[in-house]
């Protein structure tokens, strides 16, 4: 797999005011951006559209299915973009400060990164938040391995080196280390099922299905990379290897607003730490790459982000 990891610093031409959890508020103003800034149909349903298979808002915004999988069929396709918010709670932002918030690109969506920061840059130009508040895009930067490359300066220069993520130098950075105790630090609402309910009450076989899933699914789709691997074993050693030593995980109910169906929707999760205590060393790639790409259900808008420790 390969991804990418950007931060965009944006200053306020006006007053930003703009929810406690601004995930799905910087989701929604881009999709619509997006749709602006590239398709050639606005109005229309992509469904539709004889351009749908060459369009880039269709790929990365209204994702389907193009790998023939049978695991893969009448499944949730994750899109190839993680939308990391700020984590503070600040509600309002003046023409004094700055803004900044990352976005993660996976696959094939990091050829597409010049798309990204014009919709960013045409929704600073529409408007943000509950006024409408203008921004203009000052910076964006590509963070590797602790290292920052100005990808865009705030004029018209973007420079060719992305900084590019190899999923094997993460692999191989996590297995440096035979860890057997790990503190995983849930940082946003983390929405994860279990015998088809949301819950807090996990455990690492939990984790780890709920992580493999997304992982592999974005691999195959994005990455036209296929996981051949014993998935049962895998999970069975996950069960069976590992202990939870301590859980300090707590409910965090918030809502966001849906434009498509005009309503509020609750979109509560679990926060806090998890300690678990085992044979850990074949769970840390993956949970390594969840770092970036987070876990559960809404991590287009930052939901499932967490730290290991």
């Amino acid at each position: 797999m390969k991804l990418a990891k950007y931060r965009f610093i944006i200053k306020p031409r006006s007053e930003l005011t703009l929810p406690a959890y601004k995930g799905s508020t910087f989701w929604g103003g881009f999709g619509h951006a997006f749709k602006r800034a590239v398709c050639a149909d606005r109005e229309g349903e992509c469904a539709k559209c004889p351009l749908q298979s060459k369009c880039v808002y269709s790929y990365v915004f209204e994702t389907k299915l193009f790998s023939q999988s049978e695991r893969l069929k009448n499944s949730h396709v994750p899109h190839p973009f993680v939308i990391e918010p700020p984590l503070e709670e600040g509600q309002r932002y003046g023409i004094d400060e700055k803004l900044s918030f990352h976005l993660i690109l996976v696959g094939r969506a990091v050829d597409y990164i010049s798309y990204f920061i014009f919709a960013f840059e045409e929704l600073g130009r529409i408007g943000l938040g509950k006024n409408k508040g203008k921004y203009r895009l000052e910076e964006v930067i590509g963070i590797n391995k602790g290292k920052e490359i100005l990808i865009y300066d705030g004029e018209s220069h973007i420079r060719d080196e992305y900084g590019v993520i190899d999923s094997v130098n993460l692999v191989v950075e996590a297995l440096q280390r035979d860890y057997h105790q790990i503190t995983i630090r849930f940082l946003t609402p983390t929405r994860i099922k279990y015998k088809g309910k949301l819950t807090k009450d996990i455990d690492f076989e939990v984790v780890m299905r709920n992580l493999l899933r997304r992982l592999s699914w974005l691999a195959e789709v994005h990455c036209e990379e296929k996981w051949d691997m014993d998935w049962k074993g895998l999970l069975n050693r996950a069960k069976e290897r590992v202990n939870t030593v301590h859980s300090d995980l707590r409910w965090h109910d918030w809502e966001r607003y849906s434009q498509r169906q005009a309503t509020k929707l609750k979109m509560g999760g679990f926060l806090g730490e998890i300690t678990f205590e085992g044979d850990l060393t074949e769970f840390l790639p993956f949970l390594k790459l969840g770092e970036y790409l987070h876990i559960g259900k809404g991590t287009v808008y930052g939901l499932g982000k967490y730290e290991m420790r």
